[in-house]
């Protein structure tokens, strides 16, 4: 059985003692294995109605909000895409359609801060106007 869109994935569910991640599924998931964290194997099994924020959720590298995309590690795939909802400390991997998916395929909001440099302030826009306006 695959993974649908809005499900939630809660470590909790079948490990109380590990560090509770909690993920949504935003895309994808036909191609859905499991998650390595703390050591468990979470499968669809862990997929919960709604998401109980209680306490013993423990935070890793992985911020609330951020993304797992398997398109950035394998383009031809279902497109899984994973938002942290909680937890993650113990985080290891995804594997979804034979693909392994780690932290090189996160995307995180980091508001306020350019996405490349800016050019230096000698260069000019290259176009044919001239003048001060």
């Amino acid at each position: 059985m695959a993974l649908k869109k809005g499900d939630i994935i809660d470590e909790h569910k079948r490990h109380p003692d590990s560090c509770g991640l909690v993920l949504k599924v935003m895309n994808g998931g036909e191609g859905f294995e499991k998650i390595l964290c703390c050591g468990h194997e979470l499968t669809i099994e862990d997929v919960v109605s709604s998401f109980n924020q209680g306490r013993g959720r423990r935070k890793g590298r992985l911020l609330s909000g951020m993304t797992i995309d398997e398109k950035k590690v394998a383009t031809h795939s279902c497109g899984l895409r994973l938002m942290i909802m909680g937890g993650g400390e113990g985080f290891q991997e995804v594997i979804c359609c034979g693909n392994s998916i780690e932290a090189g395929a996160m995307q995180d909001l980091q508001f306020g801060q350019m996405r490349s440099e800016d050019p230096s302030p000698g260069t000019t826009p290259n176009t044919s106007h001239e003048g001060t306006a």
